[in-house]
Order: C-alpha cells, then sequence, then structure tokens
C-alpha cells in the first residue's frame, strides 16, 4: 500500500493533522472530562462529539447529498424510529448473522476484532522488516513477506475459523503486552435493550436505516401511485457495539448514515439514466484481483464493467456512478479512492452483490459507502413473517393463462382445532412459495399428514405445526392473469457521513511550505463549514457598520462567513481560518469607506 500523503504530496503526519482538528474543534471524544477522573468506570470509547466547524461540515455534506441523491433522483424520504423490536431483526437475519469474530487477550482483559489483529499486526512486520512479535525475531524474508502481502489482500475473506489459523500459525499476538489471544468467537454487534418497565419486549438501536425503510415499501409504492421502479431514502443515526472502537471517527458506536433503497424489478434492471455515467471510468478492485493478491485497482468503464459482468447490472453500475460523481463534487482525491468488491466470505446475508467505494488515508484503505444488490431478501422475510404481501401489481397487457399450486385450509375446522393459533396457521400456509407447495403435495398425497414452519411461534412456543388432509388440500389448479405480481428487488447505497468527513479532511490536509506548523485545510466551497473570512486590514471605527452589513447580507444568502476583527496580525488571522478550511477571505481597506 502506498504511503498516505498530503494534499500536496508530502508524507502526512498524522500528529500534526490530529493537532488540527482538536485545536479547531471539529470533534473530541464525548464525556472527555468524565475520562479523566480518577473514578470514573465507563467506557467512552467510539463515542464523539462534534464542534461548531465539525457539525457545519456535516450539515453541508448532509444538505449536499440530498440535493445530489433525493432531489435530483427525485427519491422519497422518511425518517424512521431508531427502536426496533426484536422480532423485526430477527426475521431480517441481523440478531443471527450482524457479527464480527472477536479474540480475547486474557492476561489483559482485552477484546479484540479478529481481522483487524491480524492485519495490523502483519502490516507492522512488513513495515519493520521482522518476521516476529519482538525485536530479536528473525528477520522477514521474502517468501514470508510475500505470503503476508497475500494475507492481506484477501484479508475480509476470512471466516472465524480461518483467522483463528492464522493467527496460530504466524504467532499473532496482542500488540499491547504480546500476549496470546484465544481463538476467535464471534460477537453480536447490536445494543440490546427493552421497551418499558417489563423485560418481555427486547428491543435493539437499529444498526442500519434500511429495516424501516422496508417496512414502510407499501405506503411509499402507493405515495409513489404504484410506479416502479422508485427510490426511498433516508439520514439517521444508526449504532454498533463495536468489538475494539479505534481510529477516530474511522470505528465508531453511533454514527451518521444516509442510505438509498432503490427498488426494482428483477427482469428490468436497466436504469433510464445509465447513459449518463456509461463512460464514466471508475478504480475497481474487483474479485478477479483480489484473489490474484492484487491491492491495486484499474480503471474501467462502467459500460464496460457490465458488458463483463464485472458489475452485475446496469442499476448498480449507475448508482456506482452517481457516487463516485459525488464523491469528487465533495473534494475526494480521485487518486485516493477506489471500489472494491466483497469477496463471497464476507458478502452481508442479504447481498448477491456489493462494491464498497474506500478512500485512502493514514489509518489505510477506508470502507466509506457501500453498494449492494439485496437481491428480495428483505422484502421477502419480512413479508413471509408478517403475512403482508410486500410486492408490486402490474396489468399484463394481454390475459395469460397459468397453472400454479394452490393451498386451502378448512376453515370450519381449523377456528375450534387451533383456537388462538388459527390466524398463525392461515398466514403461515398463505406464505408457502411454489416449489414448496409442490414438495408438500407430493408429501400430504403419501402420508396424509405434513409439518410446515410457522410464521410465529405458537401458544406452546413451539415454531411447526402438522396439518392433515381433513384440514389442508393442496392441488394444482389454471388461472387466467390479468396481474403480474413481484417482489422488487433493492439496489442499496450506503453512505456512512463520519468516515467520510474524516477522510475528506485528512486528504484536503496540507501546510505551507518549509513551515508544518501552517496547517491548511482546501475543503471545497460546497461544504466548507464557514464560506467568507472577513478581515478588515484597518482598525478603523468607521469600519465596523459597513463589515456588519456585509456579514449580515451575506448571512441572508445562506453564505456562512466569520468576522475576525481580532487584535492579531493579518497573517495569524488567515492562518486560523486557514485551519478551518475558509476557502474565501476578501481584506477590506481604507478605499472601502469611499466605495461605501
Amino acid at each position: 500500500m502506498a504511503p498516505m500523503t498530503t494534499l500536496k504530496g508530502e508524507p502526512f503526519d498524522r500528529s500534526l493533522f490530529e493537532s488540527v482538528t482538536k485545536r479547531r474543534f471539529f470533534f473530541t471524544e464525548s464525556f472527555e472530562i468524565y475520562r479523566l477522573a480518577p473514578n470514573f468506570q465507563g467506557d467512552n470509547r467510539g463515542l464523539y462529539d462534534y464542534g461548531p466547524p465539525g457539525c457545519a461540515l456535516q450539515a453541508n455534506l448532509v444538505d449536499l447529498w440530498r440535493k445530489h441523491f433525493v432531489l435530483e433522483e427525485n427519491m422519497l424520504e422518511v425518517d424512521c424510529t431508531v427502536i426496533t423490536p426484536e422480532t423485526v431483526l430477527k426475521t431480517s437475519g441481523h440478531v443471527d448473522k450482524f457479527a464480527d469474530w472477536m479474540c480475547k487477550d486474557p492476561v489483559q482483559g482485552e477484546y479484540l476484532r479478529a481481522d483487524h489483529l491480524v492485519e495490523g499486526v502483519l502490516e507492522s512486520r512488513l513495515a519493520r522488516g521482522i518476521n516476529g512479535p519482538s525485536k530479536n525475531s528473525p528477520k522477514l524474508d521474502e517468501a514470508t513477506a510475500a505470503e503476508y502481502q497475500n494475507i492481506l489482500a484477501k484479508i475480509d475473506n476470512y471466516d472465524g475459523p480461518e483467522l483463528g489459523e492464522l493467527i496460530k500459525k504466524y504467532d499473532i499476538r496482542n500488540p499491547d503486552g504480546n500476549g496470546e489471544v484465544l481463538p476467535p468467537m464471534p460477537f453480536n454487534l447490536m445494543f440490546k435493550s427493552t421497551v418499558g418497565p417489563s423485560a418481555a419486549a427486547p428491543v435493539y438501536l437499529r444498526p442500519e436505516t434500511a429495516q424501516g425503510q422496508f417496512l414502510n415499501f407499501r405506503k411509499l409504492l402507493d405515495f409513489n401511485q404504484g410506479s416502479m421502479p422508485f427510490a426511498s431514502a433516508s439520514i439517521g443515526k444508526s449504532y454498533r457495539n463495536e468489538i475494539s472502537p479505534r481510529s477516530g471517527l474511522l470505528r465508531v458506536r453511533e454514527f451518521l448514515m444516509a442510505e438509498i433503497e432503490h427498488y426494482v424489478d428483477p427482469a428490468k434492471k436497466e436504469h433510464e439514466r445509465f447513459d449518463e455515467v456509461a463512460q464514466l471510468e471508475l478504480p475497481l478492485l474487483d474479485r478477479e484481483l483480489q484473489l490474484a493478491g492484487k491491492t491495486t485497482p484499474r480503471d474501467m468503464s462502467i459500460a464496460e464493467a457490465i458488458k463483463s459482468k464485472t458489475i452485475d447490472n446496469e442499476t448498480l453500475g449507475y448508482f456506482l456512478g452517481r457516487i463516485m460523481h459525488f464523491l469528487l463534487k465533495i473534494g475526494v482525491d480521485r487518486s485516493k479512492l477506489r471500489f472494491r468488491q466483497h469477496l463471497d466470505n464476507e458478502m452481508a446475508h442479504y447481498a448477491c452483490d456489493c462494491w464498497d467505494a474506500e478512500l485512502l488515508t493514514s489509518y489505510g484503505w477506508i470502507e466509506c459507502v457501500g453498494c449492494a444488490d439485496r437481491s428480495a431478501y428483505d422484502l421477502t422475510v419480512h413479508s413471509k413473517f408478517t403475512g403482508t404481501p410486500l410486492v408490486v401489481k402490474e396489468a399484463l397487457p394481454a390475459p395469460v393463462k397459468t397453472e400454479r399450486w394452490q393451498a386451502s385450509l378448512d376453515k370450519k375446522l381449523v377456528g375450534p382445532r387451533f383456537k388462538k393459533d388459527a390466524k398463525t396457521v392461515q398466514t403461515s400456509v398463505e406464505a408457502l412459495d411454489q416449489p414448496l407447495l409442490e414438495k408438500l403435495a407430493e408429501e400430504l398425497s403419501a402420508k396424509a399428514v405434513i409439518t410446515i414452519d410457522t410464521a410465529t411461534p405458537l401458544a406452546n412456543g413451539t415454531s411447526s405445526i402438522e396439518l392433515s388432509q381433513d384440514l389442508l388440500t393442496i392441488k394444482r389448479v389454471t388461472q387466467v392473469q390479468t396481474v403480474r405480481e413481484y417482489t422488487p428487488n433493492v439496489i442499496e447505497p450506503s453512505f456512512g457521513i463520519g468516515r467520510i468527513l474524516y477522510c475528506l479532511l485528512e486528504q484536503t490536509y496540507w501546510h505551507r511550505p518549509g513551515d508544518e506548523a501552517r496547517a491548511v485545510l482546501s475543503l471545497p466551497l460546497a461544504v466548507a463549514p464557514t464560506k467568507v473570512l472577513i478581515v478588515p486590514l484597518s482598525a478603523q471605527a468607521q469600519f465596523s457598520p459597513i463589515i456588519r452589513k456585509l456579514s449580515s447580507r451575506l448571512r441572508g444568502l445562506g453564505i456562512t462567513n466569520n468576522v475576525d476583527s481580532s487584535g492579531a496580525s493579518i497573517g495569524k488571522r488567515y492562518a486560523r481560518n486557514d485551519e478551518l478550511g475558509t476557502p474565501l477571505g476578501p481584506g477590506f481597506r481604507g478605499r472601502c469607506l469611499a466605495c461605501g
């Protein structure tokens, strides 16, 4: 990996950069004065407060995001609750699968994320040229160095047991104390709580905004007058109980997300605006490159990537192009941007293809935007559990005769037999798909009784039920179909605003030649916290009315500005605002009075 450089190409000194963000109060650790108190026993890691320039920068990023996506793409924005019932996240798969692999150092009592431990230790050994945890370890030979490079290129593709094998094989230990660690084990990343005084209603703080959007799909489709395709969007806080938060804003427990759910016909994944991005070249680090142990992306037009099936479909490619445009618009350095395709083992449980927009920082390549094809997973599982059809109905140009399996319950017998569970039984039968109905029809004919899974647990706590031929009939029927019914697929661009903000600060940072203390943030005008610095070059009292009037008129136009009439030298006043990323700084001399 190439070392991180400043905007002007000098070696990047993180300590100097962090001194600027702290001094100018872009962000700070939450509860900082308590952390320094002698009796504080809490854990404030991964929690941050934004100061005035950080808040303004974040607000400008969100505003530009909303204009670039929601407004320009005519998306439907929603704002959903953070507190989410356990049942919803159990259905979505998050309760069982939303986890990272964790190792424990039994001596230190410290928990470490396994893939980050392996990555950090191997990168350190490569940088030091030493093959082991101590200074007395042997020098790193070329063959072992090549092994390390190959592992690092595929680090996201290892599961827990494989990470455990790497830790054992290469004697990877906790860098803090050199202690051995226990084998990796899964750790669910969601914060759990309860609603009300009873513990019988478990909830979680949402790990993403997506589920609220999916559950409102029917209302959104109706609001859009049944027209497809369309997209919903949401901006809000999400929460993940990170194992070992570190690296400032890059790995935190509470963060702002901006997510889009684009609903599309699975048989029609073309995009009407695809021509606008077709020839745009993206720096792609696809699966083939990664599995070959390579980390340098190759430039490829979106049209070419789709033709070669590197990118799965037009809609996914279109949004990758729009993501690229957005990142460049806010000031990201194209040479420090790549799109990395997820490997099979790291793919989220809901995704069939996924790309990350990664930005280069002093911490390495950081995932800032994910763009996943979630197929029909979420709408399907929520529909099956609730019995609510989350589907699109499309009128056919002409009637079509179709044959399908149909399951019918004898309601006169089901009600008395199952009582309170009757509704659950009916919902579960209605949720059976065609392949399963065909299989169950054969089984019912052969055995006269079948067992099906229920959408929700029954009164006795079980999640399956037996149905006999007197209760259930499954037969093949011919229907005249005038409406096509389908579950949409979902293309999801998901933005981590805090990560983008931090990476942007690093990538726009530099210092004046020959003076590392004179730092500059070259933020674009569109996102800069303060657009204009007004600098009186004279202390004459006659300037005050003009400056107040100018500042007021700029604010009235929505242009943020700062008047620096302090007694500091002109150079110091400009230097302060260089560190705040202020792009414009007109000065006012005596002749301005004559101009009025």
